[in-house]
């Protein structure tokens, strides 16, 4: 099998002809490869992230999953601002602004974002880090490589990718808290809950309505992802069954209609996103189960309870095992994944959430030389 078969034939509890290995590089690892700094990747596009990440598949020989490729039918989120400005710039960061023109003035976006030298960019208020309400200096932000969109974006990608992996776009259901909602938290649920309740419902039509536009484009992504970081962080089992699991639902239902798998990432605690994912959704993979102290999930449990019903991807702790852990440490936590959940198949290894900036080299090639040699089926 290629790559790709490999992973789409384990997403949809299939028995490929060996474990697939796929550990997350999504962000870090691969913009540390190119040897740039980072806000050559982030800002510039230079080269843009999506293709950093695929050069870092070929580069380290694993079984391809890109969670997001960016800018597919996505609502503009610029709250009216129109451009942006560099209003500092350091030999350690670059910081942007949003600004409109209206009478006359510049009207400033009250966020900025940073952008490090060795590591992902920042997306915050300009007051938290002392920058006044109205950018004083400010430079032109010129330089930035133009990136294709929508049905062309997702061709370029998937052509680029080929049968190195699976392609993804994420929709994501409404969740509180950051950054899903800049507007609402659990108070604002507690205290404001029919205005809240609006808003998710709200959310949920313009979710679906994006969703539909890529499942009808003549170009498809191999996957959706769905959920979202920290889901049982922000919210509540009972708020998430609330706001979040109707659109969840429905995403995972139009999907299944539309032939293209669905996957949620939860990192964080996410056993019982698992049971309510696996008994009432449709839902077709779930990552990363993340183990104790971050996150809530046993693997083997995890397999033994829902396997059947869900194909399962993880969970390799990204810190002990990924970042501080020796070769052997790796090969060992990697073969236990390996029979705690890949009996039967419907099941990729990978990390328990996006492996950091200094993780080992030689512990990623130890953890794909591991699935290859040890995760054959027979």
């Amino acid at each position: 099998m290629t790559s790709k078969e490999r992973m789409l034939c384990a997403v949809k509890n299939g028995k490929p002809d060996m474990v697939p290995v796929a550990p997350d590089i999504s962000n870090m690892i691969p913009c540390k490869l190119t040897g740039k700094p980072f806000w050559d990747i982030y800002l510039y596009n230079n080269p843009p992230l999506w293709k950093a990440y695929i050069d870092a598949v070929q580069y380290f020989g694993f079984d391809g999953w890109l969670d997001n490729i960016p800018g597919v039918f996505e609502e503009n989120t610029s709250d009216g601002m129109k451009e942006r400005a560099v209003i500092s710039k350091s030999s350690e960061r670059i910081i942007t602004r949003e600004f409109a023109e209206k009478n006359g003035k510049k009207e400033w976006s009250e966020f900025v974002s940073v952008y490090y030298r060795d590591n992902p960019p920042s997306y915050v208020k300009a007051s938290l880090i002392n920058i006044p309400s109205s950018s004083g200096t400010y430079y032109p932000l010129e330089g930035i490589s133009p990136q294709k969109k929508d049905e062309d974006i997702l061709r370029e990608v998937t052509e680029y990718m080929r049968n190195r992996g699976i392609a993804g776009v994420g929709v994501y259901p409404p969740s509180l808290g950051k950054p899903y909602s800049e507007k609402y938290s659990v108070y604002d649920y507690c205290d404001r809950y029919e205005e809240v309740k609006q808003w998710s419902v709200n959310e949920e039509y313009k979710v679906l309505n994006r969703l539909q536009k890529i499942l009808s484009c003549p170009v498809k992504p191999d996957f959706i992802l769905t959920g979202g970081s920290g889901l049982l962080i922000f919210n509540t089992p009972d708020i998430l069954r609330d706001i979040t699991f109707p659109c969840l639902q429905k995403i995972t239902t139009m999907c299944k209609k539309a032939g293209i798998p669905s996957q949620i990432h939860c990192c964080g605690p996410e056993k019982e996103l698992v049971k309510m994912c696996a008994e009432k959704t449709e839902l077709n993979s779930i990552n990363p189960l993340e183990p104790p102290p971050m996150g809530d999930c046993n693997l083997k449990e995890i397999k033994r309870t829902f396997g059947d019903k869900l194909p399962l991807m993880g969970n390799l702790h990204t810190t002990e095992i990924m970042l501080f852990g020796s070769v052997k440490e790796v090969e060992g936590a990697s073969k236990k994944a390996i029979d705690d959940a890949a009996e039967n198949g419907g099941f990729i290894l990978s990390t328990a959430d996006q492996c950091g900036r200094d993780t080992p080299e030689e512990n990623i090639f130890r953890m794909i030389e591991t699935a290859r040699k040890y995760g054959k089926y027979l």
